[in-house]
């Protein structure tokens, strides 16, 4: 998630990197696509709700007390929780990820950099229903960045159906750095609570608040049983893998600018988009404020950037996105 990948090019990768790349694919090819089946459980989506501190999970329907019933449709978004990695403690990679679309040492910082997803309006995921997983490795390709970093970037696709077919394609990239070979040194840590974000300008601009606490965080990875260090220890951030703090999920802030969407759509308009097309420029760090900024365009599309610090008494966009209607 510290990437930008517009700053990537793929023409000066080594041969080592390559062939790394290009066993994770012919491994993906032997195993071919994983496939899962699971209840889209009432409780979940509740404990979701909660965790993001919505009391509704859709307009005029509470959700602190009472689970929704079956047939509730699912938030767009937050089929995330379901569909969680399974995996035995000793299966885990060294910074408790799922190994499944991990390439070998010594690319083994992950970090979530962005990609799409697409909703059947006339097909939603909804409690009760038994939902069927498909996940297959699209690409892995080796890239070097302009500063001469290499690293390898994996896209993957998971499809969802239920009983009537494909209602949700989510496809994601990951980002896989090397191994810092040793600490890297935090210049800012003590960062003041309040920093200039920018504001709203005209009335087709909506924003929204947030700051993450590590409950918060603590929960989300509970429910989507994400077991990254980054997410939770602060010295496996700051010593191993450089961060000034612990950082927050990205599809936590997926999630986050989902929902700023749907309550900026006025009373009775459909709150489902057709698409959404994301990536993750920065990280975005516990206890820090940061600014979602939705800016509605043309045909109903919008669009959204959630800026935070920068760590130097500045701001910078931490993940931008496009929504499109149907």
């Amino acid at each position: 998630m510290t990437l930008i990948l517009r700053r990537l090019k793929s023409t000066t990768a080594s041969t080592s990197t390559k062939l790394i790349a290009e066993e994770l694919l012919a491994h993906a090819h032997n195993v071919g696509p994983i496939t899962q089946r699971q209840f889209i459980d009432a409780n979940q989506l509740q404990r979701l709700s909660l965790t993001l501190n919505r009391p509704n999970l859709h307009a005029h329907q509470p959700i602190c007390l009472e689970a929704p019933s079956a047939g509730t449709p699912v938030p767009p978004g937050y089929h995330l929780a379901y569909f969680t990695p399974a995996a035995l403690p000793d299966e885990l990679g060294q910074d408790g990820t799922d190994r499944i679309y991990n390439p070998k040492a010594p690319y083994t910082r992950r970090m979530w950099a962005g990609g799409d997803i697409l909703w059947d309006i006339k097909n939603r995921l909804c409690v009760g229903q038994e939902v069927t997983e498909t996940t297959r490795l699209l690409s892995a390709d080796a890239k070097v960045t302009r500063t001469g970093e290499e690293m390898i970037v994996v896209g993957v696709q998971k499809t969802f159906k239920n009983q009537n077919g494909v209602a949700v394609v989510d496809r994601r990239d990951w980002v896989f750095r090397k191994a810092l070979l040793e600490p890297v040194p935090i210049q800012h840590i003590g960062l003041p609570g309040l920093i200039p974000l920018p504001d709203p300008t005209d009335s087709h601009v909506v924003s929204r608040d947030f700051l993450q606490t590590p409950v918060t965080l603590f929960r989300f990875s509970a429910l989507t049983f994400n077991a990254h260090q980054i997410h939770y220890s602060q010295p496996w951030c700051r010593e191993v893998e450089g961060h000034r703090d612990i950082v927050v999920h990205g599809p936590l802030n997926l999630i986050n600018m989902l929902d700023l969407w749907r309550d900026s759509q006025p009373e009775g308009a459909l709150k489902v988009p057709r698409s959404i097309r994301y990536r993750a420029t920065a990280p975005i760090y516990v206890n820090e404020q940061y600014r979602g900024i939705l800016e509605r365009r043309d045909a109903g599309a919008s669009n959204i950037k959630l800026w935070g610090s920068d760590g130097e008494g500045g701001v910078r966009v931490g993940m931008a996105a496009d929504i499109e209607v149907f």
